[in-house]
């Protein structure tokens, strides 16, 4: 396949990489440890499902909901470039 100035196996490389990137971001983000048994952001009580459900638990579903919402507005943008910005 034609690549212009793309080595053999780059465009897969790049993509393994991403995903690579993308697995331990979420990796990094799973609890450990002890759950706790109140939410360490607004001290309300966490459900003993939840604590049971997530093991390593920290926050509560509506704090852990606005934590996911601002984790998601850093992730739009792809570090290594789309395909589009390279063809440029």
């Amino acid at each position: 396949m034609a690549s212009g100035w793309a080595r053999d196996g780059a465009v897969q490389e790049q993509i393994d990489a991403s995903v690579d990137d993308a697995v331990g971001r979420a990796r990094s983000r799973l609890p450990s440890g002890p759950g706790l048994l109140r939410c360490e952001q607004c001290d309300e009580a966490i459900p003993a499902a939840r604590r049971k459900a997530v093991p390593g638990v920290r926050l509560c579903i509506s704090c852990q909901v606005e934590c996911d919402k601002a984790d998601s507005q850093h992730e739009s943008m792809n570090r290594r470039g789309s395909k589009d910005s390279q063809l440029r």
